[in-house]
């Protein structure tokens, strides 16, 4: 049995497929509407880029939403953000799903079909970003918890935009329309929504046609200052995040 048969069907909240050249396009859903973020989904995800990363017959990866948006709404199913064994797997998980979107070695396009108002550190870790003139990118749901938003979006917004825009961003939940997005070099272009995968299966099947090596080491070449970055950070940010949950947690007892 090919790897990719192994696990194509593995995992509930993404839609997987795969052309003959190599170019695996992954949806992420909820019973094939728009993705409906929670722990569980949190936990799969880790394993999901796992398992991309390690089948080498993957050569380019289409990172993509269902429906209206690519990821713009959470419920606390699954998270236990309040006690520390809760909390230590989130931790370990956070970590995880990012060092593992990094170890897929080959080039990643996000192919953003609508608002990406939680965990746009999946985005900001593509080499290619395309979206739709509705995407706009927010991080909602950290203060609206109460809680530091120290799962990598305090590492990657900072290094794409700059120190001070990412700040702004990251402390004010600042709204970024995809014209914004794209003059602080967020997004690379804007295509209509109908035509948005079809843009980037034409950028895929290009960086496809390459030697494998080329576009796998290119790929590599790229993001080690980004894993660099991740590494040394996202543990000290979820660090954090978890003493403020514990802090909320205490005052709702109180």
């Amino acid at each position: 049995m090919a790897r990719f048969d192994a696990y194509r069907h593995a995992f509930p909240n993404a839609r997987l497929d795969r052309k003959d050249n190599g170019v695996l396009e992954v949806a992420l859903h909820t019973e094939g509407g728009k993705l409906v973020f929670n722990g569980h989904t949190h936990e799969q995800f880790v394993d999901l880029f796992h398992e991309i990363g390690e089948d080498r017959d993957n050569r380019v990866v289409i990172l993509t939403g269902t429906g209206d948006a690519f990821m713009d709404r959470i419920e606390p199913d699954g998270f236990d953000f309040f006690t520390p064994r809760g909390f230590d797997k989130i931790l370990r998980e956070g970590r995880k799903v990012l060092s593992n979107i990094l170890d897929i070695e080959v080039p990643m396009i996000a192919a953003l079909n609508g608002p990406v108002l939680l965990h746009s550190e999946y985005a900001l870790l593509a080499d290619i970003v395309l979206a739709t003139p509705g995407t706009v990118f927010q991080d909602k749901p950290h203060f609206e918890f109460g809680i530091v938003p120290g799962d990598g979006v305090h590492l990657l917004w900072p290094h794409a935009i700059g120190s001070v825009r990412g700040r702004y961003f990251l402390l004010t939940r600042q709204i970024l329309d995809a014209a914004t997005a794209k003059d602080y070099g967020v997004v690379n272009e804007i295509i209509v929504g109908d035509r948005l995968l079809a843009r980037a299966h034409e950028i895929a099947d290009t960086i496809a046609a390459l030697p494998p090596l080329t576009s796998r080491y290119t790929r590599m070449a790229l993001t080690q200052p980004l894993r660099r970055l991740i590494d040394e950070g996202t543990g000290y940010g979820l660090a954090l995040e978890g003493i403020s949950a514990a802090d909320v947690a205490r005052s709702m007892t109180a």
